[in-house]
């Protein structure tokens, strides 16, 4: 069993830097990919950023040049580094790790969430 805890979230101006993390406790073993997702109101889920063990890494097309997505395997903890924040950047951020739990099996968990507000 994998718990997801985020943390770094808040309300930030526009333009400015927010540092996302989120560590991964319980029984975090063979985990391969983690990644950031987020949700704004009356939106869909859509895919920030998502790194894989090797560190090869996928970007929303939103959102590249202006973030950073980093992965520490050593502490299961995966970073998202914000810069140049926009309005449209508001949304509730979601850890996501996948967890090889058979021969071709993956398993899913997502952490509860942190708020991201980014407004004058």
């Amino acid at each position: 069993q994998v718990q997801l805890v985020e943390s770094g979230g808040g309300l930030v101006q526009p333009g400015g830097s927010l540092r996302l993390s989120c560590a991964a406790s319980g029984s975090p073993f063979s985990i391969t990919a983690m990644g950031w997702y987020r949700q704004a109101p009356g939106k869909q889920r859509e895919l920030v950023a998502r790194i894989a063990s090797d560190s090869s890494t996928k970007y929303a097309d939103s959102v590249k040049g202006r973030f950073t997505i980093s992965r520490d395997n050593a502490k299961n903890t995966v970073f998202l580094q914000m810069s140049s924040l926009k309005p449209e950047d508001t949304a509730v951020y979601y850890c996501n790790a996948d967890q090889q739990v058979a021969s071709g099996l993956l398993y899913g968990y997502w952490g509860q969430g942190t708020q991201v507000t980014v407004s004058s």
